[in-house]
């Protein structure tokens, strides 16, 4: 069972490691072009305030969630655009005290939700707290990524980025659902190796398993969060349904997007 106050830890420890790269940031700074196509620093920051406000709302009040979910995503406009919008030419001390509140009064409210055993609606399937807690970690260490980007500041990998993995892991069969595929049958396992910051091993799944996903940890976060293009990564797949998962990984929530381009295209 994964711990939720260690959970909220490494949510808090990566929070601010992006808070670092951008509290001197001035509006002009925040306006700076990410990797995003059409987002700039404040639409990433904005973006995770948004989320956070959502992930809010879930654990405070669940109807809620779900009549504004299925009103604001199905009225037409892209909520998800228009919850970063909100940030841009906002001034950095209120966008950065916007999210610095929320991700702490979200913390607060994780801790409620799993004291009470509660299970929290979502644009996915219901999950729990220690669940959302591992997502909100993973998107901000992703955004963090297009921020770092941005900056170029080249980020010094850490274990929490074996939150990240485990939950690239475990979305496995959401990603083939994502594009139309059937989930990998039960009688062919995919075995995952990675190489974790410091030199140890990270594994899924059963040692004896025909399909293999080796490499490190760092190149498989960035491949399930879509920072990276497959071809820019040091990662290794054995057999047909690692194979074809790979290019399809995907540890968010939505639609997969068009991910990044190689290297070698740009």
């Amino acid at each position: 069972m994964a711990d939720l106050t260690a959970l909220l830890d490494d949510l808090r420890a990566e929070s601010a490691d992006l808070d670092v790269l951008v509290a001197g940031l001035d509006r002009a700074g925040l306006a700076t072009p990410t990797p995003a196509v059409g987002w700039t620093i404040a639409h990433q920051l904005s973006h995770l305030a948004w989320t956070d406000r959502w992930s809010l709302l879930a654990v405070r009040d669940a109807e809620g969630f779900r009549v504004a979910a299925e009103r604001g995503f199905t009225s037409g406009t892209d909520p998800v655009e228009a919850g970063a919008a909100e940030g841009v030419g906002e001034e950095a001390a209120a966008l950065l005290g916007r999210w610095r509140a929320g991700r702490e009064e979200l913390a607060s409210a994780l801790r409620e939700a799993e004291a009470a055993g509660l299970r929290l609606p979502w644009f996915g399937p219901p999950m729990k707290p220690a669940t959302m807690a591992t997502a909100r970690l993973m998107e901000t260490w992703a955004h963090g990524q297009d921020v770092a980007d941005a900056l170029e500041v080249e980020r010094k990998p850490t274990a929490r980025l074996r939150q990240v993995a485990h939950l690239g892991v475990r979305t496995m069969g959401f990603a083939f659902a994502q594009h139309g595929l059937p989930a990998p049958a039960p009688d062919r396992p995919i075995r995952v190796e990675l190489t974790a910051p410091d030199g140890g091993l990270w594994t899924w799944g059963a040692e004896d398993a025909e399909d293999r996903v080796t490499g490190p940890a760092l190149d498989f976060c960035l491949l399930v969060t879509k920072r990276r293009h497959r071809d820019d990564l040091a990662l290794r797949a054995e057999g047909a349904t690692a194979s074809a998962w790979l290019p399809i990984a995907q540890a968010f929530a939505g639609p997969p997007g068009e991910g990044r381009p190689s290297r070698e295209a740009n």
